[in-house]
């Protein structure tokens, strides 16, 4: 691939934010915007060096100038719209979560890998620098005994809700809620470093009809227990931390952002920190444009396991805490 001429479904913040990346990196560029809404289309495109809108999704599919369609729509959304690009012949970077559906899920990977072509999951903490320095610093600890890990962020919407207001983040009819939204950040985490958990179990709260706003989720693994707490209703303190026998990893700012990472043993205490920009969606969009330049098939598709294990983790203990989405 000689250059990634992207087209954009959605116009959301994360959508900026990629874009403003985009405009920095060499190799992409927006070529096409697409949006229900003809104005922030054109907001978007105009305020990203231009490019195409539509407001038609079969139009914008068929654009053969777009290579690579990028998909941030709400969470019940990106099974459809991946289906469809795929389908086109594009190749799709899809934002986390990238189903609800783990049967959605591997029917995705399957077209995509029948095909030949690229399926990303939009996660960034999956190409973050200090993410390498984590799995090279476990073997310092020991055997892993007890992972615990909190990422709350609250919400603004969250301030509609108390009006008695309904956002698509906390709707279930549109896949909402903390565990598919901020508390996927320690799930993924968890999956990355040490595999699919052997069972998990979700305490959710809940407001009213809504999905969840905050909870903790519990997995178990063979010879250790991790506890995943996630909340859009709450401030606090995100770090993820890792004890093992003969010491521990603690990593501040949580799953979502993994920033520096101490590694404290009985014989030494050490700080480590590969990451020097702050705007961790730079390194997805760096490390995304090398793979898809490059055409390193191999690499994309092993991050697909991850994601398919990160998927039916997510489904099973939405679904054992009674959080059902349309569908399921």
């Amino acid at each position: 691939m000689n250059e990634i001429r992207l087209g954009t479904i959605g116009s959301g913040v994360i959508v900026h934010t990629i874009l403003k990346n985009v405009a920095a990196a060499e190799g992409i560029r927006l070529a096409a915007v697409y949006s229900r809404s003809e104005e922030k289309g054109k907001a978007l495109a105009e305020e990203f060096g231009g490019g195409k809108v539509y407001t038609d999704m079969d139009a914008f599919l068929c654009d053969e100038e777009i290579n690579v369609v990028y998909i941030a729509t709400p969470n019940l959304l990106h099974y459809e719209q991946a289906k469809r690009a795929l389908m086109a012949g594009k190749h799709v970077i899809c934002e986390k979560p990238f189903c609800t559906k783990a049967v959605h899920a591997r029917e995705l990977v399957e077209i995509a890998k029948e095909k030949h072509l690229f399926l990303v999951d939009a996660v960034p903490t999956a190409f973050l620098p200090n993410l390498k320095i984590i799995k090279r610093e476990l073997q310092k600890i020991g055997r892993v005994k007890l992972v615990m890990g909190n990422f709350s962020q609250y919400s603004s919407r969250y301030d509609l809700v108390l009006k008695g207001e309904v956002p698509n983040i906390f709707n279930p009819e549109y896949a909402g809620g903390c565990l598919m939204d901020i508390n996927f950040y320690n799930v993924y985490l968890n999956v990355a470093l040490f595999g699919k958990p052997l069972n998990s179990i979700y305490f959710p709260n809940l407001y009213g009809n809504l999905a969840d706003t905050s909870g903790i989720l519990m997995m178990q693994y063979d010879g250790f227990v991790s506890e995943a707490a996630g909340a859009k209703d709450t401030w606090g303190v995100n770090f993820f931390q890792i004890e093992g026998e003969k010491g521990y990893i603690y990593i501040k700012d949580g799953s979502g952002a993994l920033g520096e990472v101490k590694v404290v043993t009985k014989e030494s205490e050490e700080v480590f920190n590969g990451q020097d920009n702050p705007d961790r969606w730079s390194y997805e969009v760096d490390a995304v444009t090398k793979l898809l330049l490059e055409e390193d098939y191999d690499t994309v598709y092993q991050g697909l396991d991850t994601m398919l294990d990160v998927v039916e983790v997510l489904e099973a203990s939405r679904k054992k805490a009674g959080i059902f989405f349309p569908g399921d």
